[in-house]
C-alpha cells in the first residue's frame, strides 16, 4: 500500500542537504536536549525574514530554509524520507488523506501547539497531522484599462479575443478545478470521462494563454491583460495598478487553497518543529507576517488584529467569496490529472 501510494504522490506529480544536528531522542523524553536546529522546506518567498529572526532569539536555535519549486517536489521528499532532512515540509491540502494512509507524515501533538486554537474550525484540513498557514484565493483578475471583453466566469476565458493575453498559475491541480467547474462538473472529479473533457477544455484555454507563472508581474507590466492567479499575488498587483480588478463572477466557484505545515516521519527535532508551530499560530506575529504576505489568514485572532491595510486590502473583498471549494485528495485519479497535464504542457 505504501509503495503504491509513494508511486502515485511521487511518479505521478512530476508534472504539476546536510543531515539535521541535534538530538536524535523523541520529544516527549523528559531528559531529552532541546533542539538548536531546524530544516524547513517550503515555498520560497512565503514567510518573514523577520519572523524567522525573532523565532532564532527567543529558542537560541538556526532555522535553514530550504525551497520548493512545485508541490512536486514537497511530496518527492516526504515520500522518500524527508524526516532524514527535514523537520517541517510545506505541502497542501490536495494530499493529506494519501500522505497519512501512506504513513509520510507524523501525528503532532496539540498540546504543544496551543496557539492552533486561534485557527479557524473551518479551515482545519487532518486536524492533528498538518497545522495550515495561509490560504489563497484562486482566481481571475484583469486590466479594466485593457482587457477587452467582459470576464464573468470560466468560460469566458476561451474567447478569441483573449488569444495571447492570459498569464495562469501553473499545476494541474490548480486548473483542471477551474475547467471542470466550467462543464458544471464536480472540481475534484475522478471520473475519467469528465477529466477528458477539462482536459479538452483547458486546450482551448491553453490557446489563450502567454505565459505560465510570473501571472501578476505580467499583468502590471502590461504583457497581458487577464491573469489567473492567488489573492496574495493579485494583492501586490493591485497595489502597483489601480485598473486592475477582480473579474465579477457571477455563478462559477473559485478555489480556496490551503498551505500547511507537517512533520515528516523521522524528524529529528519535532520540539523545535513544534515550538515554530506554535510561535507562527500567536496572533501578533502572523499579523506582522500578513504585512508582507497579504494572503487570506485562517488565523481568526491574527486577522483581528491585523493591520487595517491588511483587513481593507481590496483582493479579498469582492461578493462571491462565499462561493468556493477547497481541493480534496483525488487519491489514484491524480495519475489521470497529471497525464494530462503533462500532455497539455508539451502540446499534444
Amino acid at each position: 500500500m505504501k509503495k503504491l501510494l509513494a508511486l502515485l504522490l511521487t511518479g505521478a506529480m512530476v508534472f504539476s542537504v546536510a543531515a539535521c544536528g541535534g538530538s536524535d531522542a523523541p520529544a516527549d523524553d523528559a531528559n531529552a536536549e532541546a533542539s538548536t536546529e531546524l530544516n524547513i522546506y517550503m515555498w520560497q518567498q512565503y514567510i518573514s525574514d523577520e519572523l524567522i529572526a525573532n523565532f532564532e532569539a527567543e529558542n537560541n536555535c538556526t532555522v535553514n530554509l530550504s525551497y520548493m519549486s512545485d508541490n512536486a517536489d514537497a511530496i518527492n521528499k516526504l515520500t522518500a524520507g524527508g524526516g532524514e532532512e527535514y523537520d517541517l515540509i510545506m505541502t497542501c491540502d490536495a494530499y493529506m488523506e494519501s500522505l497519512i494512509a501512506g504513513g509520510y507524515v507524523e501525528e503532532i501533538n496539540l498540546d504543544n501547539v496551543p496557539n492552533s486554537s486561534n485557527i479557524n474550525d473551518a479551515y482545519w484540513v487532518s486536524k492533528g497531522y498538518c497545522v495550515p498557514y495561509l490560504m489563497n484565493y484562486i482566481y481571475v483578475v484583469y486590466d479594466s484599462a485593457t482587457c477587452p471583453i467582459e470576464i464573468k466566469g470560466y468560460n469566458d476565458l476561451l474567447d478569441p479575443a483573449l488569444k495571447g493575453q492570459i498569464s495562469t498559475i501553473d499545476g494541474a491541480r490548480n486548473l483542471f478545478p477551474m475547467a471542470l467547474v466550467a462543464l458544471g462538473y464536480d472540481p475534484n472529479s475522478t471520473d475519467e470521462a469528465e477529466l477528458a473533457e477539462a482536459y479538452d477544455w483547458l486546450v482551448k484555454f491553453n490557446d489563450n494563454v502567454a505565459a505560465y507563472g510570473n501571472a501578476e508581474q505580467n499583468l502590471t507590466n502590461g504583457t497581458v491583460s487577464v491573469a489567473v492567479t492567488y489573492d496574495g499575488n493579485a494583492s501586490w498587483a493591485m497595489a502597483e495598478k489601480d485598473t486592475i480588478k477582480i473579474a465579477p463572477f457571477e455563478k462559477d466557484a473559485i478555489q480556496l487553497g490551503m498551505d500547511l505545515y507537517v512533520i515528516p516521519k523521522g524528524a529529528k527535532h519535532v520540539d523545535l518543529a513544534e515550538k515554530f508551530l506554535n510561535y507562527i499560530c500567536e496572533p501578533e506575529v502572523m499579523a506582522k507576517n500578513l504585512d508582507e504576505f497579504p494572503y487570506s489568514c485562517p488565523n481568526d485572532a491574527a486577522v483581528a488584529v491585523a493591520s487595517e491595510t491588511y483587513k481593507n486590502d481590496p483582493a479579498r473583498i469582492f461578493d462571491y467569496k462565499e462561493n468556493v471549494f477547497f481541493q480534496e485528495d483525488v487519491g489514484e485519479a491524480l495519475t489521470i490529472y497529471n497525464d494530462y497535464y503533462q500532455k497539455l504542457k508539451v502540446g499534444e
